[in-house]
């Protein structure tokens, strides 16, 4: 079979463990070598394949590329871009055409999420359209575990995992404070349309009074009287109360909390700070005093305590991607199936890409408690073992160590492209 080069490129928000898939990718192409030659990566996600402004992967060590299992953030450049449909944007994709060309790229391979492998779909699709072989596979990736089909999102575990641990640590805090000081605390977290990672800040407790006391999901209609009666209830009775709540968190007809009046460049509405939104509602309606936070970037950028669990999968579905591109496999999706619930097995399978481009997985009915204000013991069994297990980074003068790559670019052969 004849050897052809791959392309590799990060998509959208990245998380603590979206690097160990590149791992998984590059060392997996670098094990068939007879099909595949060079490694190219896009420099900030499909944008470095229309400018062709690529990455030479070939030129990093083994070891440096070992070393981005323990990376967070995007190692290659990531991006917000969403290509457009191939009637009316015809040009880019002929652009890309002629960069995979000119560098002899037969395989695609693009790590994100819900608008990732929506490109990744429409790539996949020019070997029909514009007569180009290509095998496109999407590497799955969303700290907000709303894909479809797979089980879980890598990138959520190891988010989950820190917020569970954030809500745990700070609840401890305000419990030895509150009764003199801060009696409410409120920790945003993200998640848009979907509740997952709220939910996994429900893992810090499970008896009756251990915070956080209140869970404010985006899949659940916010009704302020009945928020500030729970937190006015849990102050007079624990002492305090501790909120984890979602940035998507919204009211009854769809506007949210926090909606800045802006949309970003996925045409999605950007959210400004659901967390002193909700507090100020506290001050003014119940007079309480509080404390609030913004887990923000320091929630998918926590390597230092990332899930086990999370780490394996991210690899482990970059490693998927390349058996599915050289068995000859196009359009698809590794997902992974939970195999076990006790103990916790799991496996990677392949999904059609068509069945996963612009779908989302909201949290189910039956994993929100009946009160709207936290999880089911359902949702405990299915979050818990998402968070397991320690996979520390190697650390040196006491901060982690992480990879240092060349990222040596590739000659460009072809004129420039505006996008």
């Amino acid at each position: 079979m004849a050897q052809h080069n791959a392309f590799y490129a990060q998509s959208g928000g990245v998380t603590a463990v979206i690097n160990a898939s590149a791992c998984g990718v590059i060392e997996a192409c670098r094990r068939h070598p007879d099909q595949i030659g060079k490694v190219y990566a896009g420099h900030n996600g499909i944008i470095g394949a229309l400018t062709e402004d690529l990455i030479d992967v070939s030129q990093e060590s083994d070891e440096a590329i070992a070393a981005l299992r323990h990376t967070p953030g995007g190692a290659f450049g990531s991006c917000r871009y969403k290509l457009k449909d191939i009637e009316t944007h015809r040009a880019q994709y002929e652009r890309l055409i002629e960069v995979f060309k000119a560098h002899d790229i037969r395989y695609f391979f693009y790590n994100g999420g819900g608008d990732s492998a929506d490109t990744c779909l429409k790539v996949s699709q020019l070997s029909e359209k514009l007569g180009y072989p290509l095998t496109a596979i999407h590497v799955p990736k969303t700290v907000d575990n709303d894909l479809p089909i797979t089980d879980n999102s890598p990138g959520f575990g190891s988010v989950a995992k820190y917020i569970a641990t954030s809500t745990l640590e700070a609840s401890l805090d305000i419990a030895s404070m509150c009764a003199t000081s801060t009696k409410v605390f409120v920790l945003e977290v993200m998640g848009r349309h979907a509740g997952w990672i709220a939910a996994a800040g429900a893992l810090a407790g499970e008896g009756e009074g251990e915070p956080p006391h209140l869970v404010i999901f985006p899949e659940v209609a916010f009704d302020r009287a009945a928020v500030m009666a729970r937190v006015d209830a849990c102050v007079k009775e624990y002492g305090y109360c501790v909120i984890v709540v979602s940035e998507g968190a919204r009211y009854e007809d769809g506007t949210f909390l926090a909606d800045s009046g802006n949309t970003d460049a996925f045409g999605h509405r950007q959210l400004g700070g659901v967390a002193p939104t909700l507090a100020g509602m506290v001050k003014q309606d119940l007079g309480y005093k509080y404390h609030w936070a913004v887990a923000d970037y320091l929630q998918r950028a926590a390597r230092h305590l990332a899930s086990k669990t999370d780490v394996d999968q991210a690899y482990a579905v970059g490693d998927k991607a390349v058996e599915l591109a050289v068995a000859g496999k196009n359009s698809m999706m590794p997902a992974i199936k939970r195999v076990s619930e006790t103990p916790y097995e799991w496996c990677i399978e392949a999904a059609p890409l068509a069945e996963v481009a612009n779908r989302e997985k909201f949290m189910p009915g039956e994993f929100i408690r009946e009160d709207g204000f936290g999880i089911t013991a359902a949702c405990r069994r299915y979050l818990s073992p998402l968070i397991q297990g320690e996979d520390f980074p190697p650390f040196e003068n006491g901060l982690p160590k992480v990879a240092h790559l060349k990222l040596a670019k590739a000659e460009r052969k072809l004129p420039d492209f505006t996008i």
